[in-house]
């Protein structure tokens, strides 16, 4: 995001309101992580106004939104199209454009919004075209779009010593729960397992749950505030397991993440490597373990070498599962209906948590505010207190309702 968000307000004029740079996304949840990161990169540079437009959301609080204004707007194709269309985004002064993950917005159909919305930015502009994987579809796109463009290709390397990778050779109807097992042996707190279909992340899903284990499913077809909820609760530790599909899990930036499943061997390595890159990211270690039936081994032979190294192969039989201690995430997530439109900042919540409700700051975790709704992860034994002690209590000097997003 940085490589394109600081030549981006490098380019900017403040002083000019109008809308100077649009970054395109394939989600909203990749559209609200890069319009954050823009927002921290520009603090020092006075008064920049960021715009989230995605669908999913109701058209007029954006459209007013855009009456007063803004610099940069961040935003997924189709919603973008819709303004264009409406006449409310206007892109006269634009100077840049971003196609930021231009591989998954191919995937998820989205060519002809993207001819869509260039067609209405100015000739004389940049454009930058990022994307983790080089198929065809984006040689064509960047033939449409780019004018004499300059190619910088990064080699994804990840160390060794930092992502721990191990196949496990399995049969196709023993897949699902083999998962149980690595999770039960390995035991770590946040996973991430990748399936190629829609229907096995559910199928998986329901395995994991009748395994006691608390696992939770991404995918396109869900609502936006469920989709919400569920991102929330894995990146606060209160749920084990993500299930997703590329697709549904691309572009998400996860901290702490100590595990990668890969539920099937992706039948392109640049895709495999990209998965694996989600753990084992700054100081900390990761393992990355996969399922593999026999017809599967050419495949992992070509990850092999691209990776440039030998494939460990480890077998199922060896691991130990510890059926005594159960794999339970750490957190409970806490909804509080009530957020941004009602003023609610985190300090308010975590204020109400440690003063009143006599909790200490270290039983509390991560405090997400949404437009209507505050997420609270607390450790998982005081969970029920503290809902008892908000629901009776005040934040931010009213009452407010309050339930534990688990059953």
């Amino acid at each position: 995001t940085a490589a394109f968000a600081l030549p981006l307000l490098t380019n900017l004029n403040p002083r000019r309101f109008a809308v100077q740079a649009l970054v395109l996304c394939p989600t909203r949840e990749l559209a609200d992580q890069v319009a954050q990161e823009i927002r921290r990169l520009a603090r020092g540079e006075g008064h920049i106004k960021i715009l989230t437009l995605c669908g999913g959301t109701t058209m007029r609080p954006q459209r007013n939104s855009l009456e007063h204004g803004a610099h940069i707007v961040v935003g997924t194709p189709g919603r973008i199209m819709d303004h264009l269309e409406r006449g409310s985004l206007k892109l006269d002064a634009l100077n840049t454009l971003v196609l930021d993950e231009a591989d998954r917005m191919l995937d998820m159909g989205f060519f002809d919004d993207i001819v869509f919305v260039a067609k209405h930015c100015p000739a004389e502009r940049q454009t930058l075209l990022f994307s983790a994987t080089y198929p065809e579809g984006i040689a064509r796109l960047a033939r449409d779009f780019l004018r004499n463009p300059q190619e910088v290709k990064l080699l994804e390397k990840h160390e060794s010593s930092k992502i721990r990778q191990r196949f496990y050779e399995v049969s196709k109807e023993d897949r699902l729960q083999a998962v149980g097992l690595l999770l039960k042996h390995y035991r770590p707190v946040s996973t991430l397992a990748f399936c190629n279909t829609k229907q096995q992340c559910r199928d998986l899903q329901k395995t994991l749950q009748a395994q006691g284990i608390h696992a939770l499913t991404l995918n396109g077809d869900m609502e936006q505030r469920e989709r919400d909820q569920v991102l929330i609760q894995f990146a606060n530790r209160s749920c084990s397991v993500l299930v997703a599909t590329d697709v549904a899990a691309r572009g998400l930036d996860i901290p702490q993440l100590e595990a990668v499943i890969n539920v099937d061997v992706t039948p392109d390595p640049e895709i495999h490597i990209h998965r694996i890159g989600r753990t084992g990211r700054a100081d900390e270690d990761g393992w990355a373990l996969s399922l593999c039936s026999p017809s599967d081994k050419r495949r992992v032979a070509t990850i092999a070498q691209m990776m440039g190294s030998e494939p460990e192969w480890y077998d199922l039989g060896e691991l130990q599962d510890d059926n005594d201690s159960p794999l339970v995430p750490p957190m409970v997530t806490l909804q509080i209906l009530g957020g941004r439109k009602e003023k609610i900042r985190p300090g308010d919540v975590l204020g109400a948590l440690t003063g009143e409700a006599g909790f200490t700051r270290e039983q509390v975790g991560k405090i997400t505010v949404t437009d209507q709704s505050t997420y609270v992860a607390v450790v998982r034994d005081i969970a029920r207190q503290a809902v008892q002690k908000l629901s009776t209590g005040k934040v931010k000097g009213r009452a407010v309702k309050v339930r534990a997003l688990e059953e």
